[in-house]
């Protein structure tokens, strides 16, 4: 038995649903969620200060109760704070808890870097300025993100009603601007349900950052994310 553990913005009501239909062929994998508040994504003082780490390693610690063999960050901050800032956060996880962490930020440079994806495909519901950031600190990370399309809101709980006909059509813009790949970077919005029929209809693949975070906990509670099977090429890596 794995038991994952998931680390979750309060308002969203996405990645709990979308990581138990993920799971429902592996019944020895299972997800154990805490939550901490997060209503905002914006640049703003209150906005980038839901991520301070006292209430996310608050989160954590009631997971670690549950025997967890991984923590994960089940959100995308660390997109527009920068890498640094989810290394830092694993750290201090693992530090506190002695549990493995993960994020879905760190899960995507390494899926990308796995996959050989330099020119990557940014699908968000985020604003102008929060999308320029991703784009900034991608690139000095080495991953283009000059194909992107965004949908200009902040308040996280509307993320999960954008539409899945808006999601798959931002995913098939960005793929006609020649992304190598596309990565829709919320684990509020829908994508990780879409992510086969759009990988065999765009012939590229499409990383979820629901599914990415799924698979990073996977690695790194020592489990083959290859026994997630059916579920696009982000497991086969």
């Amino acid at each position: 038995m794995t038991r994952l553990g998931m680390l979750t913005p309060s308002s969203n009501t996405r990645l709990e649903p979308a990581t138990a239909d993920l799971l429902h062929d592996v019944p020895e994998i299972t997800a154990h969620f805490s939550r901490f508040r997060v209503t905002e994504i914006t640049l703003s003082a209150a906005g980038l200060g839901q991520f301070d780490e006292a209430p996310i390693l608050n989160a954590a610690a009631l997971l670690a109760d549950a025997k967890v063999d991984a923590i994960a960050w089940n959100g995308t901050s660390a997109a527009w704070l920068g890498f640094a800032r989810d290394e830092a956060l694993c750290a201090r996880i693992t530090e506190t808890t002695g549990i493995p962490a993960a994020t879905a930020v760190l899960g995507f440079r390494e899926a990308f870097t796995r996959a050989g994806i330099r020119r990557v495909g940014l699908v968000t519901p985020y604003t102008g300025d929060v999308q320029a950031k991703i784009q900034a600190n991608w690139a000095a990370a080495g991953f283009d993100c000059g194909a992107e399309r965004h949908c200009g809101l902040s308040d996280n709980f509307s993320f999960a009603e954008v539409k899945e006909e808006e999601v798959a059509a931002m995913a098939r813009a960005v793929a006609a601007e020649g992304a190598e790949a596309v990565a829709i970077v919320c684990t509020n919005m829908a994508g990780a349900a879409m992510a086969v029929d759009l990988e065999a209809e765009l012939g590229i693949p499409v990383f979820d950052s629901i599914a990415v975070t799924l698979w990073a906990s996977l690695r790194a509670a020592g489990t083959d994310p290859g026994r997630i099977a059916g579920r696009g090429g982000l497991f086969k890596l």
